[in-house]
């Protein structure tokens, strides 16, 4: 079975050699001189991270067209690097399954009945695909990895901060985000700078784990007090959202986390704790969580909403988008309308109920399916099962040798369960501000199967600063 599972998503190294004795490979080999010599290229450690760094830096702040510079900037380094490669050079399954997710793409636009709107989706997919990829080399580096990291979690750190400040002075809603005639219909839900509760919520969903498996990581104390404070300020920030689907994503990234760190640390524990450990955590989160929606009444109405179906006016707005959804899937099937917002603003109101306009099928699975069909929604759901099995691969060999750079693994595969579970009930994973995250998260797993070092270059950042 783990033989066959190997061949189905090229483990067994038979695309790096065929690559080797191929004509792109040898001619790589050429191209590869010509880069030694380059002076930008000698530094594409240092390019490469700053250039990951900046983009997540700003992505909160500055407007989606600078965001879409920033990462032209990320696929020309990335294309020059790439065709510059020595033979040889370490290739993952995620990458060819990345590939094939974005020729499933391709697919659907030349299939889609709105083509020109559905290119420039592809367009913006094909730019994300660039970020992946880069992000996938540079954080082979553990310096780059905690360097990268650190400028997502600080700049976490400033959205929060505006964001809190917001609970405690105010702030205009945007937009009918709560039932008026509901209980929490006078209530702050913060936004910050994302401009959308729900935006925000699924951007604090990785930067929980992360925080707290930096306060694991980083060495000094002062550096795991800063982490322990990020991590509940971040958490903090999130619950005050009252985005029921950024509750949801916290919840399924914590569970996560602790089973992992549960795993994690095992071997280490008396055998009395080895059986009885993991019941005792999760017997202990499960009544944490109880306590909260007992003790807390505006947690507690916000969660027995979910459960009032069409009687809550945001349950009932997604309800009428899934059913035209899923009329539009019933309609083009195989392949869909072509990726991107663009092309489903096109295509549903030609289904949509009079009154339940969206920008979106609220639900990262529906919107795969209605913009890639069964086509590319097969190819996505194989690459989240290789991402998990690449990851915990990974995982067993670091926990052998006890590298705390698996800490950041375990982070990132919390925080990617953690939007999987928001992406149920919304899309704000094709927002820039959310998409750049989820392709770094994806391509940090990614980096723990790239074993080949880079040339030897500058380290980016003072070890004592991080670690």
């Amino acid at each position: 079975m783990n033989g066959v599972w190997q061949q189905l998503t090229l483990m067994g190294g038979t695309v790096s050699q065929w690559h080797r004795t191929s004509w792109l490979g040898k001619g790589q080999s050429y191209l590869n001189a010509w880069r030694q010599d380059s002076l930008l290229l000698q530094r594409s450690p240092w390019v490469g991270g700053g250039l990951v760094s900046v983009v997540l830096a700003s992505a909160p702040f500055v407007p989606n067209s600078l965001t879409g510079l920033l990462l032209v900037a990320c696929g020309g380094l990335w294309l020059l690097l790439a065709i510059s490669d020595a033979p040889g050079r370490p290739f993952t399954p995620i990458h060819g399954l990345v590939a094939l997710y974005w020729l499933t793409a391709l697919i659907a636009t030349g299939f889609s009945p709105v083509k020109m709107a559905a290119a420039a989706g592809l367009a913006k997919l094909t730019l994300y695909l660039f970020l992946f990829a880069l992000a996938a080399r540079v954080l082979r580096s553990p310096r780059w990895r905690q360097g990268v990291l650190w400028v997502y979690l600080f700049t976490a750190a400033v959205v929060v901060v505006y964001g809190i400040r917001q609970w405690f002075f105010g702030a205009p809603a945007l937009a009918t985000w709560v039932d008026p005639e509901s209980s929490m219909a006078g209530v702050t839900r913060v936004y910050s700078y994302l401009g959308n509760p729900n935006l925000l919520a699924a951007y604090l969903v990785p930067a929980v784990p992360l925080s707290v498996v930096a306060g694991l990581t980083w060495r000094p104390w002062g550096a795991k007090l800063l982490a322990g404070v990020l991590a509940v300020s971040n958490t903090l920030c999130l619950v005050l959202t009252f985005s029921r689907g950024g509750w949801i994503g916290l919840v399924v990234a914590g569970f996560t986390l602790a089973l992992l760190l549960l795993y994690w640390l095992l071997p280490q524990l008396p055998k009395f704790w080895q059986t009885w450990a993991f019941p005792v955590v999760l017997g202990s989160l499960f009544m944490l969580l109880g306590l909260g929606l007992a003790t807390v009444a505006p947690l507690r109405d916000r969660v027995l909403s979910m459960f009032a179906f069409r009687a809550d006016d945001s349950n009932n707005f997604r309800i009428n988008v899934w059913q035209a959804v899923l009329h539009m899937i019933r309609d083009y099937p195989w392949t869909g309308i072509g990726p991107g917002n663009t092309a489903f603003n096109q295509i549903y109101p030609r289904y949509q109920r009079p009154s339940f306009s969206a920008l979106g099928a609220y639900s990262i699975y529906l919107e795969l399916l209605v913009e890639l069909g069964v086509l590319g929604f097969g190819v996505m759901l194989a690459l989240l099962a290789t991402i998990l099995w690449q990851g915990v691969q990974a995982l067993k060999r670091l926990r052998l040798s006890q590298d705390r750079e698996g800490f950041w693994l375990l982070g990132a595969i919390a925080a990617i369960a953690g939007m999987l579970a928001h992406g149920i009930v919304d899309t704000v994973w094709y927002r820039p501000e959310i998409a750049t995250l989820w392709w770094l998260l994806v391509a940090l797993v990614t980096s723990y199967g790239l074993q080949v070092p880079e040339p030897i270059a500058p380290e980016p950042l003072n070890r004592s600063s991080l670690v």
